[in-house]
């Protein structure tokens, strides 16, 4: 009973439109008052929720992400990139996604990356001939590997989420080879997709240009070198690395790119407070509504379920997999995260997946999610820069959208893919 309960008021509310933080938090809250458990443990949840030392970098990560974008970053990055691979056919489409992995090693954030990205490569697709409908599909699933290629907050809240302290360090280095090798992937089904349509044809503008858009992006790059080498190294933590990186971006943006004044700040400042906001509450919520199904036991429950059905790790990680982009198709990442860890991670584990691996492929499954509808944000976000209905998008991006699925199939079953690197560097 008190299981429909908690589900009933989830679903209701998500269908007449209140937001996801509120739908989770008013259903665990009716579930508690079913369960006859005093309303003031779902404050008590709300607030342990965010009361992780780790999730600190979260709105750092973020702040850093948009003074990337109000530096000019993107726009040095999709010149390096257009240099050095727009001269194929549909070699705007190879540059979106090369641009995308970049601004997505010192970002982190597939919003983020669609929109700073998009709003300098969208335009100037649509302006030298290409449709707009491959200009935004090939954005928006370029900017899910920046989820994969470290910084990424999300890898934050999966390690919080783990309740087993997965090594942050571990995850940031158990991401680049799945994120270039998507990345990779993406290129080639966006030439293949341009070739077939016989898009433009791009030019090389020269070694000269090639070395000085390079020169000028190399600062901007360096916040990603800076992050990494200062976590492996053990100088500094994961949180701290957060904070390194926006006084670091403010340095260059302010006295190297030059393009980034107190107003530019400010403004990122504000932007950066609401998102934060909405992602700890969001976060917050989630953890009262994932402490109501540990209560109802549905973990113990589930992975009885998938321990009744299977107990080979192949079909194992498949029916996870399956589960976790349906539900991708009508919620949001970070929510997820904190709400399916708790279930499937201990099911992985059981049959011997490493909880890093793991996390690696969540974080690609549910970045699949942001781009499905009907939630599907990245999607949206993407639909408004473009400014072209997400119907129309929708009738067009199956390509790339395969290529994602063929990814995760690749990363889910090789573990070395994400297993060898933290490996070498001792993890």
């Amino acid at each position: 009973m008190e299981l429909l309960v908690l589900f009933g008021v989830l679903f209701a509310m998500l269908v007449i439109g209140v937001p996801v933080a509120f739908s989770l938090l008013a259903a665990a809250l009716a579930c508690f008052l079913a369960m006859d458990i005093p309303p003031i443990v779902a404050v008590q949840r709300v607030a342990a929720g965010i009361s992780v030392f780790t999730l600190m970098a979260i709105p750092f990560f973020i702040f850093a992400g948009d003074l990337m974008y109000r530096a000019g970053i993107a726009d040095r990055l999709v010149r390096v990139a257009d240099a050095a691979i727009g001269r194929v056919r549909g070699g705007l489409g190879i540059v979106d996604v090369g641009a995308s992995m970049m601004f997505g090693a010192v970002s982190g954030s597939a919003i983020a990356s669609a929109s700073a990205i998009g709003s300098t490569m969208v335009p100037l697709m649509k302006e030298k001939g290409y449709p707009a409908d491959y200009a935004v599909n090939v954005t928006v699933t370029a900017a899910i590997v920046g989820l994969l290629i470290p910084p990424s907050h999300n890898m934050i809240i999966y390690s919080a989420a783990s309740g087993i302290g997965v090594s942050i360090g571990d995850l940031f280095l158990a991401g680049v080879i799945p994120g270039v090798l998507t990345g990779l992937m993406l290129m080639l089904v966006a030439w293949l997709v341009a070739k077939r349509g016989k898009l433009p044809l791009g030019r090389f503008p020269g070694w000269r240009e090639f070395i000085l858009a390079s020169a000028y992006a190399i600062p901007g790059l360096m916040t990603a070198v800076i992050i990494m080498g200062g976590i492996l190294s053990g100088f500094f933590t994961p949180t701290e690395s957060s904070a390194i990186a926006v006084i670091y971006t403010m340095l260059i943006g302010t006295f190297v790119y030059r393009s980034l004044g107190c107003k530019g700040m400010w403004e990122a400042a504000g932007k950066s407070v609401r998102t934060a906001a909405m992602v700890l509450f969001i976060i917050a919520a989630a953890t009262a509504f994932g402490f109501a199904l540990a209560l109802l036991e549905v973990p113990a429950a589930m992975g009885a379920l998938i321990g009744v059905m299977t107990d080979n790790p192949i079909l194992t990680l498949l029916i996870i997999n399956l589960m976790l982009l349906a539900l991708g198709t009508f919620m949001d990442m970070a929510p997820l995260i904190v709400i399916t860890t708790p279930i499937f991670l201990p099911v992985a584990m059981d049959v011997g997946v490493d909880p890093v691996h793991f996390g690696i492929i969540m974080m690609l499954n549910l970045g699949i999610g942001l781009v499905t509808p009907p939630v599907g944000s990245v999607l949206f976000v993407g639909s408004a820069v473009g400014k072209i209905p997400v119907t129309a998008l929708v009738k067009t991006i199956w390509p790339f959208y395969l290529t994602l699925i063929a990814a995760l199939v690749v990363i889910t079953f090789v573990p070395a893919l994400s297993l060898w690197l933290p490996g070498a560097f001792g993890g």
